[in-house]
């Protein structure tokens, strides 16, 4: 099923759940967030990789138009909806400041482990423990799924676009088990370099060797 929607292509990648805040100050988007606020209609943002609007994104839903600011720029919270493909782009929809696409979108399947799950939970606390940041989840651990988690692992952009496109949850569970597979081992021997380079220079008290 093909389906029309509004675009705000940006370099970023939003999954479905997520909680968005964006400052909008163009013309263009500003017209077509108020149209989309007061219609109650979705708008894709595509992500925007190598200079040019790639073929995947995802819907927004407004949740919110936090502040309107006297030049007209705004403030507003949304949430990530479904994966939509592009199929074809409409670079000005007509007497509209702004862009569109003909879409279908992309299955989603719920067919992932809840160990799976648990273990990669695990492994991404062990992760910002390495890097000594904090930051939450927004849900308990229990309900969270891939794209819950997917933003607190350290994929690139061009990492986490690849992963958009995985249409099953053991999909995309699996891809950041590779991922965190691959980082934290990483992460743990340049801490161990690290404590390397600071002990050099300093007096070493060794026992030698006997033979």
């Amino acid at each position: 099923m093909t389906n029309f929607v509004p675009i705000f292509p940006l370099s970023i990648v939003v999954f479905p759940g997520e909680q968005l805040n964006l400052h909008i100050f163009e013309p263009r988007y500003i017209q077509l967030i108020r149209e989309c606020f007061e219609e109650k209609k979705r708008f894709g943002i595509p992500t925007v990789l190598s200079n040019r609007v790639a073929e995947y994104g995802t819907t927004v839903t407004i949740t919110n138009i936090a502040k309107v600011h006297e030049s007209g720029e705004l403030d507003i919270t949304a949430e990530g909806d479904e994966v939509f493909r592009i199929l074809e782009l409409i670079r000005q929809v007509p007497e509209k400041l702004y862009s569109g696409a003909i879409v279908n979108y992309q299955a989603n399947e719920q067919d992932g482990s809840r160990e799976l799950m648990q273990v990669l939970v695990r492994r991404i606390r062990e992760l910002h423990e390495f890097l000594q940041v904090q930051k939450k989840f927004t849900k308990e651990d229990l309900h969270l799924n891939a794209y819950d988690i997917a933003h607190h692992v350290g994929l690139s952009l061009e990492e986490e676009y690849e992963f958009l496109q995985l249409p099953r949850e053991i999909q995309r569970q699996e891809y950041l088990k590779r991922h965190l597979g691959k980082i934290i081992p990483l992460l743990a021997e340049m801490e161990s370099l690290k404590e390397k380079i600071k002990l050099n220079g300093h007096f070493k008290q060794l026992p030698g060797f006997n033979f």
